[in-house]
């Protein structure tokens, strides 16, 4: 009988601990900051991203700022649009002229943006 309670009570333990840990743990949450999406711009520019990493930020949504997940958007368009993964084996970029081309306009209006809220913040 003791050692059926013993076993009772260390099997309750591990089984209440683990209910607990659950309960207390959250869902790990990936939040995209502008920074990490102009790093990976200038990644795409110099032909040094590979297609799971542009995917892997690209098709997260962004549901912390309005604005971001809309530059997120047009990324994804310009993939859709320029995009030429199967040439990356190759050494070629990820996108073609035209795209690279529209990839830099986005990406320097993202970073005159960011810029601009520094430069608020610092005022304030």
């Amino acid at each position: 009988m003791a050692l059926f309670l013993l076993i009772f009570a260390v099997c309750l333990f591990v089984i209440g601990g683990m209910v607990l840990i659950l309960l207390f743990s959250r869902t790990p949450r990936y939040r995209t900051e502008p920074e990490q999406l102009l790093e990976l711009f200038d990644k795409a520019l110099a032909n040094q991203v590979g297609e799971t990493e542009w995917n892997v930020v690209l098709n997260y949504p962004i549901r912390h700022d309005d604005y971001l997940d809309g530059v997120r958007r047009r990324a994804q368009h310009v993939m859709q649009e320029h995009g030429r993964p199967w040439q990356l084996a190759q050494g070629k970029p990820l996108l073609d002229k035209a795209g690279q081309e529209e990839l830099k306009v986005l990406r320097d209006h993202l970073a005159s943006r960011q810029r601009l809220r520094e430069r608020q913040r610092n005022e304030s």
